[in-house]
């Protein structure tokens, strides 16, 4: 029984896991057809490679053709919704961004949403918004001036942060362990995404109410201007008005001259006739022997008053 048996060791090794007898060599090809095909089809069912068909390549390529075509799309629906008065919203780009990071975006937005390539039906304004956007960040003039209106939207942001964890035990204890303190935990929240969306949200304010400003300011110049325009025109009639009178003044000298001649030459003879008017002056006596004055005539010599007598101390 302890003899070893070299036959009943080969038969056990050949023994698979589940316990059947994998067929050696010689008895291998006395395995019948259906039995062949039966280890084929568990080879296939335990994973089958299917073959690619032809036209593989060709089905990749329009996949990602589909999904750039989307990438584009969104592209043009968020710079039209983005906020229009400030460039940096429509290029995409964070409001502390540098030049090359803003010349970057433009060149990767600009050749993602051209018209010649995307065939979004509002493409070719997304691109216009796209290039005024970045005209306008180009000037160093009307850029610092949004800076510097985004930057007073910051502080307008740290100052409520600061009063809304003024009394944070969980901030405290965050600026106690943090190596710079409380400007430390600061300077950590504001590389955050909440501090840039909330840095937007105060600047799209603080856009409107300057965009208010300048709209009023302008239109103020613009009532100014037409009132200055009016009063312009107002004196020019005025001044015309004057000339035209002036020029019908000489000319209607030669009339006025010859009236006032024929106007002196009939009064001078209306003086002859008796006096100006025609009238005679009344006659005034020349003495009177009760008064000293001279009386003037009355139609009536009943009503004239008798005259005094004299005091006797003047009598003779």
């Amino acid at each position: 029984s302890l003899a070893f048996n070299f036959g009943e060791y080969k038969r056990q090794s050949l023994t698979g896991m589940s316990g059947e007898a994998v067929p050696e060599t010689a008895s291998a090809e006395a395995v019948p057809q259906n039995s062949q095909n039966n280890i084929g089809n568990k080879i296939q069912h335990q994973g089958p490679v299917e073959a690619l068909p032809e036209n593989a390549d060709e089905l990749l390529k329009e996949f990602f053709t589909e999904v750039k075509a989307t990438d584009r799309d969104n592209e043009v629906i968020r710079i039209l919704e983005a906020f229009k008065l400030n460039p940096f919203d429509q290029l995409g780009v964070k409001y502390d961004a540098t030049l090359e990071e803003i010349n970057s975006k433009y060149r990767s937005s600009s050749l993602l949403i051209h018209p010649d390539k995307c065939k979004h039906p509002n493409a070719r304004d997304a691109f216009e918004v796209l290039r005024a956007a970045h005209k306008d960040l180009q000037d160093e003039e009307k850029r610092n001036h949004l800076v510097y209106l985004l930057n007073y939207a910051r502080d307008q942001v740290r100052k409520e942060r600061k009063k809304a964890t003024k009394h944070d035990a969980a901030i405290r204890l965050a600026a106690t362990l943090h190596e710079n303190g409380r400007e430390g935990v600061e300077a950590e929240w504001e590389k955050t995404d909440d501090f840039h969306t909330k840095w937007r949200e105060k600047s799209m304010d603080v856009l409107a109410q300057a965009e208010w400003r300048k709209r009023k300011l302008n239109q103020r110049l613009k009532e100014e201007q037409l009132r200055l325009e009016e009063d312009e025109a107002s004196a020019r009639e005025r001044l015309k008005s004057e000339r035209e009178h002036a020029k019908k003044w000489e000319t209607t000298r030669d009339g006025r001259v010859t009236g006032w001649r024929e106007f002196m030459n009939k009064s001078k003879n209306k003086k002859k006739k008796g006096g100006p008017g025609g009238l005679k002056p009344p006659k005034l006596k020349q003495e009177d022997p009760e008064r000293a004055y001279v009386q003037r005539p009355v139609e009536r010599e009943e009503f004239r008053p008798k005259p005094h007598a004299p005091p006797t101390q003047y009598r003779k």
